[in-house]
């Protein structure tokens, strides 16, 4: 046993073909990539919140925790309303105020809406759902693109997602299915940008997990099928277009970090102007 831990703790990841290769290997031997420093020499801090947020998960703790509290917020101005169910349902006027996808508004020029619309959620079970997916897809999203692209991937994904339900789809639309399709679409375009076995397996799995989603979308009225498929394509496009993160802080690396900056600066502007409408 402790021979085995010793011939592990030798190894490290290649960033471009995910090979294992020895910690001293400046060159990767099966791709000829050229190695910067490990990921977790990279980290600071090593972890958010004392350890309890991985930093390689931050962004993903962190939508999470906004999805939540919308919700929690959404419930209890729709409870104020006197809807006696607004845990576990909520009605469209309080999701309209906050920030829905609703065709009329955005065509008035509320753009902002799709945006926040991705961080509302019509009921308990729906962001139940949304969340328990999104919380291990978006964690091997950012492993493998980083925390810039992911971001980039799922803001770019949600614009898209309820884009595409706004010119084709129907007059209200919520939740975080746009930008988790997107991250969906993002884990196929890895078995575009590279060819290994890994790879190949990982589009496999998640492209037959986008035809289960867009079946039953189908299936189900109420599933805003448009911003899933929306979702999908914008993250497929955007994961084909960053590539995986070098971890080197290369010139891509940097771009990738301005590029979602500016998706955190837009977001925090959508949500801000939706803050503001609920005190009007």
């Amino acid at each position: 046993m402790p021979h085995y831990n010793e011939k592990v703790d030798s190894r490290r990841m290649c960033p471009h073909c995910r090979a294992f290769i020895d910690k001293k290997d400046r060159v990767c031997p099966y791709c000829d990539y050229h190695m910067g420093p490990r990921a977790i020499d990279l980290r600071m801090p090593d972890n958010l919140l004392g350890g309890l947020v991985p930093a390689r998960r931050a962004a993903t703790g962190a939508l999470l925790l906004i999805n939540v509290a919308l919700y929690l917020a959404t419930a209890i101005v729709s409870s104020k309303a006197g809807n006696e169910g607004a845990l576990m349902n909520l009605d469209s006027r309080t999701l309209v105020t906050f920030g829905a996808m609703y065709r009329p508004l955005i065509a008035m020029g509320e753009w902002w809406r799709l945006l926040t619309a991705g961080f509302l959620h019509g009921g308990l079970l729906h962001i139940f759902m949304n969340m328990y997916g999104f919380m291990d897809l978006g964690a091997q999203v950012e492993e493998l693109f980083g925390t810039a692209r992911m971001v980039a991937i799922y803001t770019v994904s949600t614009v898209t997602g309820f884009l595409a339900s706004f010119f084709f789809g129907g007059g209200l639309s919520v939740g975080a299915s746009a930008g988790i399709f997107g991250l969906i679409g993002a884990m196929i375009a890895v078995g575009t940008l590279h060819r290994n076995a890994v790879a190949q397996y990982l589009k496999t799995v998640y492209t037959r997990m986008a035809v289960y989603g867009i079946v039953v979308g189908f299936v189900i009225p109420v599933i805003d099928n448009w911003a899933h498929m929306g979702g999908l394509a914008g993250g497929f496009a955007m994961a084909w277009m960053s590539g995986l993160e070098r971890r080197d802080n290369s010139l891509q690396d940097r771009i990738w970090r301005t590029v979602a900056i500016g998706c955190v600066v837009v977001t925090g502007g959508a949500l801000l102007t939706m803050a503001s409408r609920l005190y009007k």
